[in-house]
């Protein structure tokens, strides 16, 4: 029933969170993307897997999150 654009990121050495991500983005009838960030872990702990997380979401809000137009007087 999801409607929004969604973005789901994983880390590419969780692996069963990879499946688990894979099977929602199968079910999702919306515009979506699925990014997996290479050497990285469930936490994204590992040097700069954090930042390409940030990165890959701040482009993804850039592109879906616009502003809201105000109301005719």
């Amino acid at each position: 029933m999801v409607k929004c654009p969604t973005l789901l990121i994983v880390g590419g050495l969780d692996y069963p969170v990879i499946e688990m991500n894979q099977a929602a983005f199968a079910r999702l009838r919306c515009e979506k993307e699925l990014k997996i960030v290479p050497g990285a872990t469930h936490l994204f702990e590992e040097a700069g897997t954090l930042e390409e997380v940030a990165r890959l979401a701040a482009n993804w809000f850039q592109r879906y999150l616009v502003p809201a137009k105000a109301p005719a007087a």
